[in-house]
């Protein structure tokens, strides 16, 4: 009887052991980042508020979401075809050299030329992101703006598996000709934009956010009047997106 117990107790501990190790050594997932960048007139990128928080962002992006060989980067220009504006995509190739064996000063080495390189990826990326943040839109799909049609963009890339991290570069007006127009008509309450967002609900019935972090990095200052800045067109994406299964966050 009581070999049978320590033979048990052997197995359940390699067991554990076995378990523990594998998780250990399992790459985490990959991070699918997708940047909307707001084309269209009502954001003025060269203004200095607006380029420095937007440049500054786009800096620390790409350095805290690149941290692996298959982390990625989408770029989208919102417009009105948004769906069809994928400006970038860069994927991270930078992969570890495999350490087995490795003594301390060979491992110190690897592990330095990893970093090395990424670094030297993450500098490309950076230089990338910033291109596109300068382009100007002057034809006429400036005068429009889908930001709805980020969110299939979004839902698909959820799909996949991968963590997914958004961030719309936008006022976050949304504003189309045969639809919402927030120009023209924007909610004035927090019960009018969350009434708003469960009508459009049905919209989207296949999509799916639950694996997306959205940030919603808006151009105005912190001084800027509710007249600029309405607060009531965050509260309509907030409840929209955050009932597709987003985590939502305004910046």
């Amino acid at each position: 009887m009581r070999v049978f117990l320590s033979l048990a107790l052997g197995l359940l501990l390699f067991s554990c052991s076995d378990s523990e190790t594998t998780t250990e050594s399992s790459p985490s997932k990959p991070i699918h980042t997708l940047i909307f960048m707001d084309k269209t007139s009502s954001v003025d990128v060269s203004k200095p508020f607006v380029a420095q928080k937007y440049q500054q962002l786009l800096k620390q992006v790409v350095d805290e979401n690149i941290q692996q060989a298959g982390d990625q980067i989408d770029i989208y220009f919102v417009h009105e075809n948004t769906a069809k504006g994928k400006s970038v995509s860069l994927t991270s190739r930078t992969e570890k050299e495999d350490t087995q064996g490795m003594n301390a000063t060979d491992l110190e080495a690897a592990q330095t030329s990893y970093e090395m390189t990424l670094q030297k990826e993450k500098n490309i990326f950076i230089r990338q992101c910033l291109a596109q943040l300068n382009k100007k839109n002057g034809g006429s799909s400036n005068a429009e703006t889908d930001l709805k049609a980020a969110i299939p963009i979004l839902s698909e890339a959820a799909a996949n598996g991968s963590e997914v991290k958004a961030y719309f570069l936008s006022d976050m007006v949304q504003s189309q000709k045969n639809g919402r127009d927030f120009h023209k008509n924007a909610p004035t309450s927090s019960d009018q934009a969350n009434q708003w967002a469960e009508e459009d609900l049905s919209q989207f019935e296949e999509a799916n956010l639950l694996n997306c972090d959205i940030q919603m990095v808006l151009p105005f200052e912190p001084t800027s009047s509710s007249s600029v800045n309405n607060p009531n067109i965050t509260v309509y994406w907030q409840s929209l997106l955050g009932n597709l299964g987003a985590g939502v966050s305004e910046l």
